[in-house]
């Protein structure tokens, strides 16, 4: 996502966001999602799976599971993996290369935000705030970066 908007002072600012795949060393909860490895979830997995498939295997032939008991089944394992999609943060990133004269010196500002649904109303809050004031806003997401 990347968004070209100028400046009251005349500088050409881009805004951009984009997907981070792993939690940023600076995220809120960062002791939380330290983990040694992916042996204990790929295990979780395998004993559910393993679970899943001695329920079906030990139902008699007799018995006659409606449609809906499947969805519900599937929407409940559907979830965590669509909560983490949805909740991943995104990193957005606004610079300038400042103006020709020199006056005004090149920027750049990095912050992140979480949530697929809440990034687009960042984005173009951002944009709006630097075309009104020519910098992003200090009470916003983003921070100067040297």
């Amino acid at each position: 996502m990347n968004r070209l908007v100028q400046g009251d002072d005349g500088r050409d600012w881009v805004v951009r966001a984009e997907m981070e795949w792993r939690q940023p060393a600076t995220s809120d909860s960062f002791d939380h999602d330290v983990a040694d490895s992916y042996g204990s979830g790929i295990a979780m997995i395998v004993v559910t799976v393993i679970l899943a498939l001695v329920l079906v295997v030990w139902t008699p032939a007799d018995v006659h599971v409606p449609a809906w008991v499947i969805l519900a089944l599937l929407l409940v394992m559907l979830f965590f993996p669509l909560r983490w999609i949805l909740r991943r943060p995104w990193k957005v990133v606004a610079e300038t290369e400042g103006d020709m004269t020199g006056d005004r010196p090149a920027e750049r500002w990095v912050g992140n935000v979480r949530g697929m649904f809440r990034i687009r109303g960042e984005v173009v809050k951002i944009a709006k705030t630097i075309q009104a004031h020519s910098l992003p806003d200090f009470d916003g997401p983003l921070r100067p970066v040297e």
